[in-house]
């Protein structure tokens, strides 16, 4: 479990914001439940404060109205039958999910990215939902990749990455962020890029985490953030928004945003991807980017209901 740092906290709502999500409390009898939200979003971090929005339509409507307290779990990109459960009446939601109580008393699903225990901090009405706002009590947050959910499907580093053909001319980048910061390295001719690699015999996902392991950081691929042609160079170019532990890289520097910081990036389509992170980040609601080197369209993310 990790400590309510500021710095820690803030990274974990940047982090997860997109991913689908199951939010769980304890009914009055004391059995736990659980639904798919379609709105998670951080709301402050003095005091700590998240909400979620839950449907009054929901079987668990009144139930969860009256907890003390809830759990949000962010699922990871494995935990696609979980995330189907929680969207749809089943009568027991928990009979084949692996569960423990938090901190605060929240249950709090096995093998997730992340999770916040919350205690109830006010609820709101708000038209067709009531707004539950949560105080952060306790949290964790891991290197696991999260799952997306977009325009009706599923949103995960291997699927994403099984869709682009061909192969040949497939180049991989890690968009590797700590502290308000992204590691960049080298181009070998005076200027900045993303560490990159091209992928040849190894899958997608081998590449990335060979890519990872380059730089000497531990860390996992997390989502997609940019999937883009780059004609000029006759390739395609996924770049993995990536998680790591702390550690010094073997090659690079982290870069902030400020000033002119970013200018030495000597790769135009880069700078553009590394400037929407920036503005994305500030808002902790990230999207995907789909297209080429000089224009396409950022599809956002949006967890399922």
């Amino acid at each position: 479990m990790t400590d309510l740092d500021p710095r820690a906290l803030r990274h974990a709502f940047g982090s997860f914001m997109t991913g689908v999500t199951v939010v769980t409390a304890h009914a009055p009898h004391g059995s736990p439940i659980g639904f798919t939200a379609n709105s998670f979003t951080s709301v402050s971090l003095d005091p700590p404060l998240l909400l979620v929005c839950l449907a009054k339509t929901s079987s668990n409507y009144a139930a969860f109205c009256a907890a003390r307290g809830f759990g949000v779990n962010i699922l990871a990109e494995t935990q696609v039958g979980i995330s189907n459960t929680f969207a749809r009446p089943v009568e027991d939601r928990f009979a084949g999910v692996t569960w423990r109580k938090g901190p605060q008393g929240a249950p709090l699903l096995e093998g997730v990215s992340a999770w916040f225990d919350c205690a109830m901090h006010k609820t709101v009405d708000a038209g067709d939902h009531m707004i539950l706002m949560g105080e952060v009590k306790a949290f964790d947050a891991n290197a696991k990749p999260g799952l997306g959910y977009a325009r009706g499907a599923y949103v995960r580093p291997a699927t994403e990455a099984k869709a682009l053909t061909p192969r040949t001319g497939l180049v991989v980048s890690a968009l590797i962020e700590r502290a308000g910061k992204v590691l960049l390295v080298d181009d070998g001719q005076g200027g900045l890029m993303l560490p990159e690699m091209q992928v040849e015999d190894d899958s997608v996902s081998a590449t990335v985490q060979k890519l990872i392991a380059q730089t000497g950081l531990r860390g996992h691929a997390g989502f997609v953030y940019s999937v883009f042609e780059d004609a000029q160079r006759k390739r395609q170019h996924i770049s993995f928004l990536c998680q790591t532990a702390e550690g010094v890289p073997a090659q690079g520097a982290f870069v902030g945003f400020e000033g002119s910081a970013l200018d030495d990036v000597s790769d135009p389509a880069i700078l553009t991807l590394l400037e929407r992170f920036r503005n994305e980040s500030a808002l902790g609601n990230f999207g995907i980017y789909v297209g080429n080197q000089i224009r396409g369209e950022v599809r956002a993310m949006r967890t399922r209901e």
